[in-house]
């Protein structure tokens, strides 16, 4: 793949609909909703090109890749540090506001693994499912 000046992917005309779209929403769609989201600014792009592009994306830090308990990946355009809570019941995704904070000793659990840093994902029931 070509790189910008950013050292990142080139963000070709279909890469930047894709990540513009995702970046105005906050409901960590399936590749399925992101492309019919897309279709409606780029008719002739294929359902394929879309799933290249959202591999593209994560790998190359734009968007982040959600993997479910229903085994379905998700997207999220918000690149900063958050987490999320997912609905057992709908399976939606949310952010949660803030930051949740772990124990200072975290990097001195006993493991021979270089801990780089956390992912919390919560899940509970959503107020539409109550």
């Amino acid at each position: 793949m070509k790189k910008d000046k950013l050292g990142a992917i080139r963000l070709t005309k279909q890469r930047k609909v894709i990540l513009e779209e995702l970046k105005k929403l906050n409901t960590h769609p399936t590749a399925d909703e992101i492309y019919f989201i897309v279709k409606k600014r780029l008719p002739k792009i294929s359902i394929a090109t879309v799933y290249r592009n959202l591999k593209a994306l994560s790998a190359a830090g734009y968007i982040i890749t959600l993997k479910t308990a229903e085994n379905q990946k998700r997207f999220d355009g918000n690149m900063q540090e958050h987490t999320h809570i997912r609905c057992v019941k709908c399976n939606k995704i949310h952010d949660i506001e803030g930051k949740i904070k772990l124990p200072q000793n975290y990097k001195n659990l006993k493991t021979n693994f270089d801990i780089l840093g956390y992912n919390i994902y919560l899940y509970g029931i959503c107020p539409n499912c109550l």
